[in-house]
């Protein structure tokens, strides 16, 4: 099981804290480095203010060398297609390949009237996800020389040459959630990587199978797909740890314990496993404490070897 770590930059981060976060990441042997694509916090006060995701990744990746690096998720409202094509084919050339997309249909109404961007209904909101998701998509794969035409419902391109083209063939595109149509139909269609956040085994299972039959049900094998969860992380050597962790993300013990991934090693262990027998090869785990490096260090010294 590959282990990922996901930050929340809205809730109060700088960039340089999360460039310590990701040069941690890298040398410790995560997989992955990857933050939230927000403008606004969410029930703290979050200053210094919100970073960029995709200004952010710019600059991790001219300063790290070899973990991958990635948003959970973009919202598809907070750039036009075409430019978040652009934007992403330029980061992955500036990481040297290293760069992963998650984009989802946006769903935070506070945030888009907080910073001016419009928030259509929800119907709207999927019809332009899934424009986008064509969009950067068949820009990427127009071959060098020729253009790229879509006639969306919302977005439509014409004459487009698609370019730049990112380093790698195919940059992989996480997609996610608990819709039970469009989410599973627009997943099999684009997903590299389905993922479903914060959710407990069984709902796991469920969503999980209605992504597999919507893929059966479009031609592709279900086994082409990376399945993978987020999960909150509050891993302690000793009861005493867990609870100053948990406390210091404002979360009970017993709660934390229940649905995230916590406790000590080897009950992190344990739920990491719980998820594996579902399918799921990858896990997202949410730090919401910056600061406290010594956590990512527990969890690859004593968690990573037994689930790796």
């Amino acid at each position: 099981m590959d282990l990922r770590i996901f930050t929340e930059p809205q809730q109060g981060a700088t960039y340089d804290d999360l460039l310590r976060v990701a040069r941690a990441s890298e040398d410790l042997g995560f997989d992955a480095f990857f933050r939230s694509d927000h403008y606004l916090p969410m029930n703290v006060d979050g200053r210094p203010g919100p970073t960029d995701a995709w200004v952010t990744l710019a600059g991790l990746a001219r300063e790290t060398s070899t973990i991958r690096l990635g948003t959970l998720v973009t919202s598809a409202t907070f750039r036009y297609p075409g430019p978040l094509a652009v934007s992403v084919a330029q980061v992955d050339a500036m990481s040297g390949g290293r760069v992963e997309l998650g984009l989802g249909a946006g769903w935070y109404a506070e945030e888009h009237a907080a910073g001016a961007i419009p928030f259509p209904p929800v119907g709207e909101r999927f019809d332009r996800f899934e424009d986008t998701l064509a969009i950067v998509t068949g820009m990427w794969a127009t071959p060098e020389g020729e253009t790229f035409d879509h006639q969306g419902l919302h977005f439509s391109v014409t004459g487009s040459p698609g370019l730049p083209k990112p380093v790698q063939d195919s940059v992989p595109i996480v997609i996610g959630g608990g819709g039970k149509k469009r989410t599973p139909a627009l997943a099999a269609r684009y997903a590299t990587e389905f993922n479903l956040p914060f959710a407990d085994a069984e709902t796991t299972a469920t969503q999980f199978d209605r992504v597999r039959a919507a893929c059966t049900e479009a031609g592709r094998d279900p086994s082409s797909m990376t399945w993978s969860n987020a999960l909150v992380l509050c891993c302690g050597s000793s009861d005493a740890e867990v609870a100053r962790r948990a406390g210091a993300i404002g979360r009970e013990v017993d709660e934390v314990i229940r649905n995230g991934a916590a406790g000590s090693p080897s009950q992190v262990v344990d739920t990491l496993g719980r998820f594996a027998e579902l399918g799921s090869t990858r896990v997202y785990l949410q730090v919401l404490d910056l600061h406290d490096l010594d956590h990512l260090a527990l969890v690859a010294e004593q968690v990573m070897p037994q689930v790796g």
